[in-house]
């Protein structure tokens, strides 16, 4: 399988689902816009049209891929790789007129991300990555934090009402207490994308969907991090406990926070 071939193509279309969400945004006032599971967990028709434009160029491109995307659920293929799709991360942000949102294209295989690609298209920014492939931001190379830790970094976090909430606070209550200084910032994709640039150490969500990981998670790698293991058998479309980080940085986050015990996190 091309992995340099798919990367290249995955780029271009999410050059161009990021050009049309940026449309979207800029005339986001006459949006129809839904909730879904509740009042903040919002869809446009600007979600669901980017993410139509990529599964239709993805699949005139890689006919026997499978597809799993966040507003038009999962398609067959025979491949053995899953193209992972976000349209908009951060619809929230996106909405508001904030500048916190992105494009996320990912695929993994029954081993785990192979590719990466995200778009912030108002930051201007598009980071790319495959398996083999260093991760990328503009063209150029980065590499996750290689001196800042817990306490001298910044670390984002995620968080939603699919975990209790008084288990959020006992965990941001631990990070703190050891040193941690944490931000949020509207996308998790996003913020995981900068933990492979090197912006943040680390981040983590006890509950994050596939399609919001994905992409992010084979950047991280490429760039020398560490990532929990999202499970990609028949769960692959359940919210899971999301993490990755800085080697070292990482294992502290797995210890303070319980993150690796699916079990502590059920609701």
């Amino acid at each position: 399988m091309d992995l340099t071939h798919r990367l290249t193509v995955a780029t271009q279309i999410a050059t161009r689902a990021g050009a049309l969400a940026l449309r979207y945004f800029h005339d986001r006032d006459t949006l129809h816009v839904e909730a879904k599971r509740t009042l903040q967990d919002m869809v446009s028709e600007a979600d669901r049209e980017v993410e139509t434009l990529i599964r239709d160029a993805l699949s005139a491109a890689f006919p026997d891929d499978a597809l799993l995307g966040e507003e038009h659920g999962i398609s067959a293929g025979t491949s053995g790789l899953t193209w992972v799709i976000d349209p908009i991360d951060g619809t929230a942000p996106f909405l508001a007129g904030l500048p916190g949102w992105c494009v996320s294209i990912g695929a993994c295989d029954a081993d785990g991300p192979v590719i990466g690609v995200i778009v912030a298209p108002v930051l201007g920014e598009t980071f790319t990555a495959a398996r083999g492939v260093p991760t990328r931001l503009n063209g150029a190379p980065v590499r996750v934090a290689p001196t800042l830790d817990l306490t001298t970094g910044l670390l984002g976090i995620g968080a939603n009402d699919r975990v209790a909430a008084d288990k959020v606070g006992t965990m941001l209550a631990d990070l703190m207490a050891a040193g941690a200084s944490w931000t949020r910032y509207g996308s998790g994709a996003l913020m995981l994308a900068w933990v492979a640039a090197g912006r943040l150490v680390g981040y983590l969500e006890p509950r994050m969907s596939a399609w919001d990981c994905m992409a992010a998670y084979c950047l991280i790698e490429q760039a020398g991090g560490q990532v929990l293991a999202f499970p990609l058998d028949d769960r692959i479309t359940l919210p899971a406990p999301v993490a990755g980080a800085r080697p070292g940085t990482y294992d502290e986050i797995l210890r303070l926070t319980r993150l690796d015990d699916l079990a502590y996190w059920e609701v």
